[in-house]
């Protein structure tokens, strides 16, 4: 008896455990929708019941359960339009049954989305939905609407962002979501004037919630809605987030909001002050870094005598040839793979389109640049009036900030002084002025005369044997053997040309920027150019000292020239 009790309660709970079938091939087929109930585009005056999703084989009800609040995994799948409520949503096997909350109202059209993602028992996705639209006593609808959904802070195509049409004046919402591509196009919706929204719905509720970020447009008799640039909107003026020096005359401001881009600005909207006694900055203008940098940050042109350099132009070279290779290689492996036609070939991924352009990007920081350099240590006050955040919505922000004390450059301990000579080990040592050597004395004689020693004394000491010196350093710039050189005088030191410009006013600017780095400069006039140049340094380790400083504010275009 008690065997035939167990082998019961294991049969019970074999059936009642679904999973695939033992024995056969493994099923790698999609669940597929054999019909519904209703059918679409048909008028259902007296419709009660629940809306039906039949399916070939029995599908999965998910991993979270539906409570009605749109976070289960069937209730993220359903779209239910017009409809304020998550809708009713049951699991029979093979059947997904779908109810509004506050039932079927009359003389309404309906529309119930099935989004792609409804897998089965073996977990096999399905790729694709179904809608059906029905009234219940209304005209069939024929209307489509079509757009694009853009995140505007990354001015990038939204995928499966959520659509919302909101007919007017009734205020019914009609969702959808967007594809892959941020497009959508949706219908058929009654006729009528649409409000339509494009939002990223974050938490995938297919519901529009607050904070989320979107945007609308109002839509008339037309059909195409457009771009939807989503962005987050607030009723509060920026606010400053963060105050930063951003050169020796600039300070880079960051607000809390993304800010309107469109938008001008004037010098008047910025007040700078110098505490303690509250000392107002004249300001000289008010922008955003890319214009900043095109203004102010103009990178300094090359001389026509100064030398290309090979290092960089060998490396250009190398990545243009490696870039060529990995091009021909891949067309020869594509090329190959079409010839042998393989059938396991992962499918080309669409190209990226880039960042659109319709609408200026977004940004929150911009630069207030003075007309007088910022002082180390300092502290100043900055206010700012009048700029609008994205959702044109002005106000007054105001924020203090100090500038931070500049550190001494370390001191490079294995810098020499490149004027003096090392000693040579085998060499005698020099003297600024020798002192005559006494004769020795001669020697005891026995009873043999010795004849005299004629040589003479010498004078001085030595020179040092010409074999015990280093031999010179060659240089480079030397003229080969046997071709005549013109002599030149010794350069009395070195100097930093950090911008060669164009004009006077963009030079005089130059030696602005190196006084307020603690730099003496002067301009020297030379093919057409004003050349401004930091110093003069007694050594070259010491103008390499001056350079690194220079080209953290200048960029790489400075370089160490000699000053003669």
């Amino acid at each position: 008896m008690r065997t035939i009790v167990g082998l019961a309660l294991v049969v019970l709970a074999a059936c009642s455990r679904m999973g695939e079938p033992p024995g056969g091939p493994p099923d790698t087929a999609a669940p597929v929708i054999l019909g519904t109930i209703p059918e679409s585009t048909v008028v259902a005056p007296d419709f009660k019941e629940a809306v039906e999703f039949r399916f070939n084989e029995i599908v999965s009800e998910g991993s979270s359960p539906n409570f009605g609040l749109g976070t289960g995994d069937l209730e993220r799948l359903v779209v239910l339009s017009p409809s304020k409520e998550v809708p009713v949503i049951g699991w029979k096997r093979s059947r997904i049954t779908v109810r509004p909350r506050e039932g079927w109202k009359p003389n309404r059209v309906y529309r119930v989305e099935l989004l792609g993602g409804l897998v089965d028992l073996r977990n096999n996705r399905a790729k694709s939905g179904r809608v059906i639209t029905f009234t219940t006593g209304a005209p069939i609808p024929t209307r489509f609407l079509s757009g694009r959904i853009v995140d505007w802070s990354t001015s990038r195509a939204s995928p499966l962002a959520l659509v919302e049409a909101v007919l007017l004046p009734d205020s019914l919402a009609y969702r959808t979501t967007a594809d892959s591509t941020g497009r959508f196009s949706f219908g058929p919706l009654p006729a009528g004037e649409f409000l339509v929204a494009g939002a990223l719905d974050q938490n995938r509720n297919n519901r529009l919630d607050p904070r989320e970020v979107f945007d609308s447009v109002r839509v008339g008799l037309r059909d195409t809605v457009g771009e939807i640039w989503a962005f987050k909107h607030d009723t509060v003026p920026a606010r400053i987030q963060t105050l930063a020096k951003h050169d020796s005359l600039a300070v880079a401001v960051t607000f809390n909001q993304q800010l309107n881009p469109t938008q001008s600005f004037a010098s008047t909207q910025a007040r700078v002050r110098l505490l303690p006694d509250s000392t107002d900055l004249e300001v000289e203008s008010i922008v955003t870094e890319k214009v900043y940098d095109s203004l102010y940050r103009a990178v300094a042109k090359s001389d026509s005598g100064q030398a290309v350099d090979s290092t960089a132009a060998r490396a250009r070279a190398d990545s243009v040839a490696r870039a060529d290779s990995v091009a021909r290689a891949d067309s020869v492996q594509r090329a190959a793979d079409q010839r042998r036609g393989r059938r396991n070939a992962a499918p080309a991924r669409p190209a990226d389109e880039g960042p659109l352009t319709t609408k200026p990007p977004l940004f929150d920081r911009v630069l207030v640049r003075l007309k007088m350099p910022l002082k180390a240590g300092a502290k100043y006050v900055v206010e700012v009036n009048g700029i609008e955040s994205v959702s044109r919505v002005a106000g007054r922000a105001i924020q203090g900030f100090q500038i931070p004390e500049e550190k001494p450059p370390a001191k490079d301990s294995t810098a020499k002084d490149s004027t003096a000579k090392a000693p040579t080990p085998n060499a005698a040592p020099l003297k600024s002025a020798p002192a005559p050597v006494t004769p020795p004395a001669p020697p005891a004689q026995d009873t043999v005369t010795a004849k005299p020693d004629t040589t003479p004394p010498p004078a001085a000491l030595p020179e040092a044997p010409k074999e015990a010196l280093p031999p010179p350093a060659r240089d480079s710039t030397a003229p080969p053997a046997g071709q005549q050189t013109v002599a030149r005088p010794a350069a009395a030191g070195f100097r930093v040309q950090a911008l060669a410009a164009a004009t006077k006013a963009e030079a005089d600017l130059g030696v602005t920027r190196l006084k307020a780095l603690g730099f003496d400069a002067v301009i020297v006039s030379e093919n057409g150019l004003f050349k401004v140049r930091a110093g003069p340094f007694r050594t070259r380790p010491a103008a390499s000292v001056a350079l690194r400083r220079i080209r953290a504010q200048f960029g790489d275009g400075p370089f160490i020239v000699p000053d003669q």
